[in-house]
């Protein structure tokens, strides 16, 4: 199969979950003996046509002069050029932006888009923006073959609201195996003597709720809060909460830097509520972190009886001063890394494009 993949600012991944799974795809997808296009931003720092058997097509991005509307743009030469390549399956990661152009993507390729997580009822968005997501959804749905979910709560929803074709394929991670101590000591840590939380700074992420909880709590450990802190409700979470036990670090997406603060920590917690199986709890959990997470449906799914929960700060302090036994959180943390490599391993996730892709083509053209 030409299989193009639209929707990231590009490969190899320097920017978040749908840049990495644009490259575990795109690698993978090629080994099986497919042709793989990946779509870059002009920005991107990797100018070369092509990555490890991937071929590149860069078009212009004028997000950094433009900001949103950019996005707009960048996905919209992004299909106007798919449109030359014959492709036999486009995949769309996303569809914030790219809907509104959907119509103009090939007729003769089989379209499928990765709807992510319910993103009009994100709380960062204003309610005219949360407005228009809701019929961006619509849109996607509407122009597209099939639906991906990435976990079984959003293809519920999905398939409640559309009548297209829903599949249920999740995100992967690659266990994390062995850790370099030496990292920590750029950030002034030890091993084991810090907590972290590893997010955007969003209120749905439940930051505020979790800072909260290391308040109220008994514990000295400190709290490291690793995002882009450098924004209007980042800079509303630092003025708040001026405690010693908490630290704010500038987020990064060198994985073996994230990885290693992840291997290390003491406890690990995750905020996330409006999205389906979220990349970075997946790879908390190939790092064998002891995982605390907001009480939610997503969550649950992922993770079982395998960590601890919270729903409301209260329950935050109480993880803190009254912590599970060590034979506890091994036992979580072995559970957790076997569901990795038993269901959140990108090779089976790559089959299991594939075998979707080749089924959807069938239906579409017998």
């Amino acid at each position: 199969m030409r299989i193009g993949i639209i929707g990231t600012r590009g490969i190899p991944n320097l920017y978040g979950g749908f840049e990495e799974c644009a490259q575990q795809l795109g690698l993978r997808l090629v080994e099986m003996g497919h042709q793989v296009w990946v779509y870059n931003s002009h920005r991107h720092p990797y100018d070369q046509k092509s990555y490890q058997g991937i071929e590149i097509i860069h078009k212009y991005d004028p997000e950094h002069r433009f900001g949103t509307i950019g996005q707009f743009i960048y996905d919209l030469n992004c299909m106007i050029d798919s449109r030359q390549r014959k492709f036999d399956a486009i995949l769309l990661l996303g569809y914030t932006s790219s809907s509104v152009w959907q119509r103009l993507l090939p007729k003769r390729s089989l379209i499928l888009c990765n709807m992510d997580g319910l993103e009009w009822k994100r709380s960062k968005y204003s309610p005219r923006v949360q407005k228009f997501l809701k019929y961006a959804e619509k849109w996607a749905a509407r122009r597209s073959d099939i639906l991906i979910a990435d976990s079984k709560v959003i293809q519920e929803y999905l398939e409640s609201q559309y009548p297209n074709d829903t599949v249920f394929i999740p995100y992967g991670a690659d266990i994390f195996k062995k850790g370099n101590p030496e990292i920590l000591d750029a950030y002034g840590l030890d091993a084991g003597d810090y907590n972290l939380l590893v997010a955007r700074l969003e209120p749905e992420n439940h930051i505020e709720m979790i800072l909260q909880g290391v308040v109220q709590s008994e514990s000295q450990r400190l709290m490291l809060v690793v995002g882009n802190h450098d924004t209007p409700y980042g800079e509303y979470l630092k003025e708040k909460f001026k405690d010693a036990r908490i630290r704010f670090v500038r987020g990064t997406y060198k994985k073996d830097k994230i990885n290693n603060l992840r291997y290390y920590s003491h406890l690990y917690f995750h905020g996330h509520s409006v999205g389906g199986t979220n990349p970075s709890l997946l790879e908390a959990m190939a790092c064998g972190c002891s995982i605390v997470a907001h009480r939610n449906r997503f969550n649950y799914e992922v993770l079982g009886e395998n960590a601890s929960y919270f729903s409301d700060h209260i329950d935050v302090a109480n993880h803190l001063d009254h912590m599970d036994t060590e034979a506890v959180f091994k036992e979580r943390i072995q559970e957790n890394r076997r569901r990795i490599e038993e269901r959140y391993n990108w090779q089976l996730i790559a089959e299991e494009y594939e075998i979707t892709m080749q089924q959807g083509l069938i239906r579409k053209r017998p």
